[in-house]
């Protein structure tokens, strides 16, 4: 009893106090220096926030105008017209993208992911762990044209003298997007790894696992979410890649095949050089179809992210 008439003997002033404020008073506290300052920061972030998306929606809006009206069953059958032509379509160019990229993927994924097993559980805090994490982060910036340079140098020309052809391929531009993916999927992975509870680890151990099962049968089962994402991520800035595919697939007006069969030593088309070739020309056909091929592209990357965020809450 004497506790409840303390408790409201001491919440009576307070009580009084809030009395004998008016909303008057409220209000002008608004105008204090650290509110104003606080409204003044909000309305700062929110302005930036539109002029950083207003450019996006633009460029979305201008695509879908301009490349919208060209959406056809044509656009995705027929092969690239030449200057002179009319109508055609990018079918070609979509294969080689997926092939190309698909291609890329299997190279860099593998490497990638043994590469931040490494990292993360085998050898975390070596001399040679520090190299590559370093390696990998400045890699991440690694301007694109110079990968297409060094696998012009060190596999266009090369099976050129071997294989007395062109040397540009399927094969090689995916070697040089291999490149640019190899260091994403390496840090991201690296870091889904690492995040997985130490308990999972203990546990794992505890159950009389060897290190090679802990990692296979928990750790990457566990990670695969945040695995996905850098995958997801890697792919999607391939896919976007034109200096590299200049170098190494360099393009085509026909399908990727020889001889009735699939020939990945040829050179092949893709979106990305395709738009940057079409851009420029003088055919107005062809810009137009620059435009549809470039909604198509933005639209390929769009689902390639959307799978990956759709497979990870599965995952999990």
């Amino acid at each position: 009893m004497e506790r409840d008439d303390n408790m409201a003997t001491s919440a009576q002033p307070q009580t009084d106090l809030f009395q004998g404020m008016n909303l008057g008073e409220l209000e002008k506290s608004l105008l204090r220096p650290r509110d104003m300052f606080n409204v003044f920061c909000t309305v700062l972030t929110a302005g930036l926030t539109f002029m950083a998306v207003v450019p996006l929606f633009s460029v979305l809006y201008k695509l879908i105008v301009r490349g919208g009206g060209q959406l056809s069953m044509a656009l995705f059958t027929e092969l690239p017209p030449t200057v002179f032509d009319t109508g055609g379509g990018i079918a070609n160019a979509i294969v080689g993208t997926l092939v190309i990229v698909g291609i890329a993927t299997l190279i860099s994924v593998p490497i990638g992911l043994m590469a931040a097993i490494y990292l993360a559980e085998i050898g975390p805090d070596t001399k040679l762990a520090k190299a590559i994490r370093f390696s990998a982060k400045i890699l991440t910036g690694f301007p694109s044209v110079l990968a297409g340079v060094f696998v012009y140098g060190s596999v266009v020309l090369l099976t050129k003298e071997i294989l007395g052809t062109g040397g540009f391929s399927a094969i090689a531009g995916a070697i040089a997007l291999a490149l640019l993916m190899i260091p994403t999927i390496i840090l991201t992975a690296e870091d889904a790894i690492s995040m997985v509870p130490a308990r999972m680890r203990e546990a794992a151990i505890g159950m009389g696992t060897t290190p090679a099962q802990t990692v296979w049968k928990v750790l990457l089962p566990t990670a695969v979410p945040g695995i996905l994402t850098g995958v997801m991520l890697a792919v999607a800035r391939a896919g976007g890649e034109t200096a590299p595919l200049l170098f190494t697939a360099l393009f085509s007006n026909d399908w990727l095949t020889s001889g009735g069969r699939v020939d990945l030593m040829q050179p092949t088309a893709s979106l990305a050089v395709l738009i940057y070739n079409f851009s420029g020309s003088p055919s107005e056909n062809q810009v137009e179809i620059a435009w549809a091929a470039a909604l198509v592209l933005v639209l390929l990357v769009l689902i390639t992210n959307l799978i990956g965020q759709a497979l990870s809450p599965r995952r999990n």
